[in-house]
């Protein structure tokens, strides 16, 4: 197959793929509140744990990082140029923002970029996935772990991967996230940000 054709399957596939909502369709099949009608009514795992506990939410979270990983691996196995790759490893995360199924709406997007992140550079996902973990024990906010390891991400992108496409890539995905994560920051610096563990109000 063409390789060009081949990249653009794979991205349709990738965006389609991380368009699934896997925070309400594990709710569903578990018999538990859709993650859209309790808590910060946002599809991602944090709701989802903090509403529904901690089963409903490993289980989302291992779904949204895997549609990331899976397409940022087959992409890493499957095509040679770099921008291919990191489109094809884009596109799951912007499903997983903007899902048709969802009316374009959708998550946060910091897990699927987690697994998009390990699929092409694991390394460089590692030291994500520890800067996150790292700052979500430090101070109980997960809004806070992933501000803390995207913030970090495209230094940590020109220091390990310093290609335009990689650093670029690391650029987007910390920006789309920023913005999603905007009433948070606002939360966090008013101290009205809710911690791990903690019921929503």
């Amino acid at each position: 197959m063409n390789n060009e054709v081949l990249w653009v399957l794979m991205a349709m596939a990738g965006y389609l793929l991380g368009a699934i909502p896997f925070g309400i369709v594990v709710s569903k099949a578990m018999g538990l509140p859709d993650p859209r009608t309790v808590g910060s009514k946002n599809v991602g795992f944090t709701n989802v744990l903090r509403v529904s506990g901690k089963k409903a939410g490993i289980l989302t979270l291992i779904g949204d990082m895997g549609k990331g990983w899976v397409m940022g691996f087959a992409a890493t196995q499957m095509l040679q140029q770099e921008w291919m790759i990191l489109l094809v490893a884009l596109a799951p995360f912007l499903g997983h923002l903007f899902s048709p199924f969802l009316g374009f709406k959708g998550g946060k997007g910091v897990a699927t970029a987690l697994g998009s992140v390990l699929g092409v550079e694991p390394a460089i996902g590692f030291l994500l996935l520890m800067a996150w973990l790292g700052a979500v024990a430090l101070w109980r906010y997960s809004s806070g772990g992933a501000l803390t390891a995207f913030g970090l991400f495209p230094l940590i992108a020109s220091v390990a991967r310093p290609t335009v496409e990689f650093v670029l890539f690391s650029v987007i995905v910390s920006g789309l996230i920023m913005l999603k994560h905007k009433g948070n920051i606002e939360r966090l610096l008013n101290g009205t940000e809710s911690k791990i563990g903690q019921k929503q109000v």
